[in-house]
């Protein structure tokens, strides 16, 4: 199935904050925000909100605590509608120098905030905790944040090194993931269409891995791969420089490991971790099997890489924009009212943009944008899957919505959480899609969740033990592109097995994926296959209970910043750490292989 061009997609609506990056009315608001960090450090200087070590959990504290927590949380509302205002701009059109100054701007502001964050965590760590909660109505409303801020307090560096190090990350981490950011999404690559050589920017060529055409995906691949190639050098640095920079900070705060921190950043420990990737383990012959099958369904004795995502069915509908808006507002309506009028509020107030362009992001991310608006950005091509990741996106931003009725303190949801909602809704849509299909139909929705799937079991178990194995070696010393890559397909041979041509296997897939090029977030993997799976475990209990579920399921959404997942996966009566819990989510995906190697082989 082919990307229409039929209709206009759409492009997200930005006024609604403000005119323009030169609207008065911005640069009011950017001046009154940026100096509202230097207000909020001078009330911190006035109320020695600072390590301490004799300090007392009395009247003035609990005083001092009411105070800042008050205007942090203001500060933090005002703020994070500007920067994703900013941002917008920059995801849609790289090009953009008005914005890129403009975040370059709020980049500098977020370091002082980072500042403040740590100044708190650390004043925090130095009080009677439980007498804090007890004695303040403020600290009780924040009761999780507080203890998890004394928990992070012993992991601090002091004052002057946390200070150093926010203001080097400014010009060391956060600029390596910009550069990456910029330099990718304005990589063009030529590639032969129709007898001539053309160029396309690398978003569009990643799309036609979903080209029916076997041959147009093999070239598309081994030119996306030789724009890697070319791009690689700039790319390794950035990759070699934020984790030895997570390395190193993470050695003079005193974590064991990168992995350890990002486990404390998620909100689970070792045990959760070892009882999801046992299990997902153990279920990889099935998607070995599932990926057969689909080999077989293709023609070919062994999928290649480029056959990952190729499109099954002959008779499959094409999904127009505007025929997958119709079908998701309907469906999440059949579930809630409230998640109905959200979906079609989102279409109608223009919060998507959907097309494929030159300076534009790949991928597809929600951002919230100011109280319970979000902004969706997507790359749709008109296929079933494109479909499913719209609803993915929209399920973000009703997450969102549930999450508006906290202060910001109180918003900051892990990533083993931030998929719940998007999973819930992308299967709502998926399984209604499904009940009237055409065996074509069916054969192509079940493979356009399969496959993503096997991405988030397998693909990102390979980019998990990519990852270790790249903390494990950077710390002794930079790695080279060659390295790099022989680390990545090592890990996806370890994975996927021989299922796939070991010839065609992708040893760029460090350069693709852009959570490797954070700074403040290693491991931002393997929280996606919790998220998958999290997600998929609370739609079986929906299934079995639908109106005691619903009952709960928004206000598990609006508490995702107040508790860890395992304290509300038990709330539901989920055990995190025992794989069974894991295993009866990769039943259900178990459940559609053989749905799709049985129509396979009666085909």
């Amino acid at each position: 199935m082919t990307t229409s061009v039929s209709e206009t997609l759409p492009h997200w609506d930005m006024t609604i904050v403000y005119p323009s990056l030169d609207s008065p009315e911005f640069n009011r608001d950017l001046t009154a925000v940026r100096q509202g960090f230097d207000d909020v450090a001078a009330l911190f200087d006035r109320l020695g909100i600072d390590r301490r070590d004799d300090q007392a959990t009395d009247d003035a504290a609990i005083a001092a605590f009411d105070t800042v927590i008050t205007s942090l949380n203001d500060l933090l509302e005002r703020f994070a509608t500007l920067h994703a205002y900013v941002y917008g701009f920059v995801a849609t059109d790289s090009r953009n120098e008005q914005a890129q100054a403009t975040l370059s701007l709020l980049m500098q502001d977020n370091v002082k905030l980072t500042k403040l964050l740590k100044r708190l965590t650390a004043w925090i760590g130095g009080l009677d905790i439980e007498t804090l909660i007890r004695r303040s109505t403020v600290a009780r409303d924040h009761a999780y944040m507080v203890r998890r801020a004394a928990e992070e307090a012993r992991h601090l560096m002091s004052p002057a090194e946390e200070e150093l190090a926010a203001e080097l990350d400014l010009s060391g981490g956060i600029a390596w993931a910009r550069l990456y950011q910029n330099l990718t999404s304005q990589i063009m690559v030529p590639i032969e269409r129709d007898g001539q050589v053309i160029e396309l920017p690398m978003s569009q060529v990643r799309n036609l891995a979903r080209d029916p055409d076997r041959e147009v995906r093999r070239r598309a691949h081994e030119a996306e791969l030789a724009a890697w190639e070319r791009a690689a050098l700039p790319i390794a640095t950035a990759l070699n420089s934020i984790k030895g920079q997570v390395l190193a900070l993470g050695h003079r705060r005193r974590w064991a490991s990168p992995l350890d921190a990002s486990l404390f950043d998620n909100g689970i420990d070792r045990a959760t971790l070892d009882a999801m990737m046992t299990a997902a383990r153990e279920f990889f012959p099935d998607f070995q099997r599932y990926l057969c099958a689909k080999a077989r369904l293709l023609g070919v004795e062994r999928l290649a890489w480029y056959d990952l995502f190729a499109p099954v069915g002959s008779g499959g509908r094409s999904w127009q924009f505007s025929d997958a808006e119709a079908f998701i507002v309907t469906q999440f309506a059949r579930y809630s009212p409230r998640l109905g009028a959200f979906a079609a509020r989102a279409f109608r107030e223009h919060w998507i943009d959907a097309e494929p362009r030159a300076g534009k992001v790949g991928g597809a991310f929600c951002m919230s944008l100011r109280r319970d608006e979000s902004r969706i950005l997507v790359n749709h091509d008109a296929t079933a899957d494109s479909m499913f990741t719209l609803a993915h996106e929209l399920g973000h931003g009703y997450h969102n919505l549930n999450l508006a009725q906290h202060p910001m303190l109180n918003r900051d949801t892990p990533m083993t959480l931030a998929e719940t909602a998007s999973i819930f809704c992308e299967t709502i849509v998926r399984n209604a899609a499904l009940q009237d299909a055409s065996r074509d139909e069916t054969l192509e929705i079940l493979e356009a969740f399969l496959s993503g799937a096997c991405q988030v079991v397998v693909d990102i178990t390979s980019r998990f033990l990519f990852e270790t194995a790249l903390f494990e070696q950077r710390a002794a010393r930079d790695l080279s592109v060659s390295e790099l890559c022989a680390l990545m397909t090592d890990a996806q041979k370890q994975t996927y097995g021989d299922v796939i041509d070991e010839q065609t296997l992708h040893p760029f897939m460090w350069a693709v994926k852009g959570h490797y090029y954070s700074s403040g977030f290693s491991y931002y993997n393997y929280p996606y296959m919790f998220g998958l799976l999290f997600g998929l475990g609370l739609y079986a209990e929906y299934q079995r209970a639908p109106a005691a579920f619903q009952a709960r399921y928004d206000d598990l959404l609006a508490s995702t910043g107040l508790a860890s997942p395992i304290e509300l996966a038990a709330q539901l009566g989920f055990n995190l750490r025992a794989p069974a819990f894991w295993r009866a989510s990769l039943e259900v995906i178990r459940n559609d292989i053989d749905r799709f190697e049985a129509l396979v082989d009666a085909a």
